[in-house]
């Protein structure tokens, strides 16, 4: 049920087409909540239905103009609602640590190989996300909502920050492995 609130949170920063919408989420929302452009209008229309957003009215009436959308009060109250509910944590579900596990049984071969690739994209993901810090977060941008736009960066800083460490770990530990494959080192299959 997030991307309605997603798209409820852009719409509320700034009224937006679905195209800008599309936009925004490609630019920022997106790094944590990802939608396609699909998504975002069928979601914009059940949002509609719902009475949550309205379609702006028109300067002028023209065939084939995009239509911007604003957030009514029952989904600033829908959003409020949603923001204030407690939510467990989702559980953890990693491939890429499942794909580990398994070579402990079956071996590692190019493994290695896609563990450097991952640290490549983690790396270049954490290079965006300083810069977009260093750009969009000087000291003197303290403002309550600027605060709390920069902890969800902050997440995304610390989140690459950890994937970084512990891929550069993982390899370094990959570099010490017999290759033995079906085989844990020290011997013995995997519990």
């Amino acid at each position: 049920m997030s991307l309605p609130h997603a798209i409820l949170t852009a719409l509320l920063e700034k009224p937006s087409s679905g195209l800008e919408l599309t936009r925004r989420f490609d630019r920022s929302i997106g790094y944590f909540w990802s939608a396609t452009h699909q998504q975002i209008y069928r979601e914009l229309g059940k949002l509609e239905a719902e009475g949550y957003i309205r379609t702006l009215p028109a300067e002028q009436p023209a065939r084939g103009q995009k239509k911007s959308y604003e957030v009514l009060p029952a989904g600033r109250a829908e959003l409020a609602r949603w923001t204030a509910a407690s939510q467990d944590p989702k559980p953890q579900r990693d491939v890429l640590l499942l794909r580990l596990r398994a070579a402990a049984v079956v071996g590692t071969a190019g493994l290695a190989t896609d563990l450097r690739r991952h640290l490549d994209l983690h790396r270049r993901q954490l290079a965006e996300y300083e810069e977009i810090e260093r750009r969009d977060f000087p000291p003197d941008r303290d403002t309550p909502q600027d605060r709390l736009r920069h902890l969800v960066l902050r997440a995304g800083i610390d989140l690459e920050t950890f994937w970084t460490q512990w891929l550069t770990h993982a390899l370094k530990e990959f570099d010490e492995l017999p290759d033995t494959a079906g085989e844990r080192p020290g011997g013995g299959a995997a519990e």
